[in-house]
């Protein structure tokens, strides 16, 4: 637990050291969020239903814009293979990466989804599950896109690899996590849509530690 604790501590103090690569995605999220309602106009009714897709969009792409530097800075640097080297086990300190990653990446989006909810009109209840579906669902893109970033580490083109490989995968993240907001305004309840969302979350977190260390040791072999 101390490697991980120091790993978690070492990711996020490099990442403050690099404002621009962690701002990029958020200011992404942002961008997509704010053109949106001035391309569609004022009609608060279209805004509310298309809301928790737009969002949701968003948060995915700002994701996949973000996967590629999940291992590729420790890569070049060397400091990746020490990881693969060390008797610590490697699936736990991957693990703090990928928590690293998504506190600098998907934490945000939660945080601001109340401020964008409101911009598109949505009731606070509506507001509240869009961040529900969020704090699940953004650690599952943080999970499943850690796996592709290290099946294509080193590789020429990686970024649109990662981008091929992770979209089918956050799909069903973004069906059910859009489609929660939009059961509760029909009036039929967001319960089963966090269930899933939830079903998807705990085998994401058990098996993408263990999947990136296995394709981390092929990459170094």
């Amino acid at each position: 637990m101390k490697a991980f604790t120091a790993i978690l501590k070492r990711d996020l103090r490099v990442a403050m050291h690099r404002k621009v690569e962690v701002l990029s995605g958020l200011f992404f999220y942002l961008v997509v969020a704010t053109l949106f309602p001035l391309a569609i106009g004022s009609d608060l009714d279209i805004l509310r239903r298309i809301a928790p897709g737009i969002l949701w969009v968003g948060a995915l792409l700002s994701s996949m814009l973000t996967l590629g530097r999940l291992f590729e800075a420790d890569w070049q640097d060397g400091s990746l293979e020490q990881l693969v080297l060390t008797p610590h086990n490697l699936s736990l300190l991957v693990f703090a990466k990928i928590i690293s990653h998504w506190t600098l990446c998907g934490l945000p989006l939660v945080i601001l989804a109340p401020v964008l909810g409101l911009m598109f009109d949505l009731p606070i209840e509506f507001v509240l599950v869009l961040m529900g579906t969020l704090l699940i669902g953004t650690p599952i893109l943080s999970c499943l896109g850690a796996i592709a970033s290290a099946l294509t580490l080193g590789l020429r083109g990686g970024g649109v690899l990662i981008s091929l490989l992770v979209l089918p995968l956050f799909v069903p993240v973004l069906v059910f996590g859009s489609g929660a907001v939009e059961s509760l305004a029909a009036g039929l309840g967001s319960q089963a849509y966090f269930s899933i969302l939830m079903a998807m979350l705990i085998p994401a977190v058990f098996f993408s530690p263990w999947a990136c260390a296995a394709a981390l040791r092929v990459a170094f072999e």
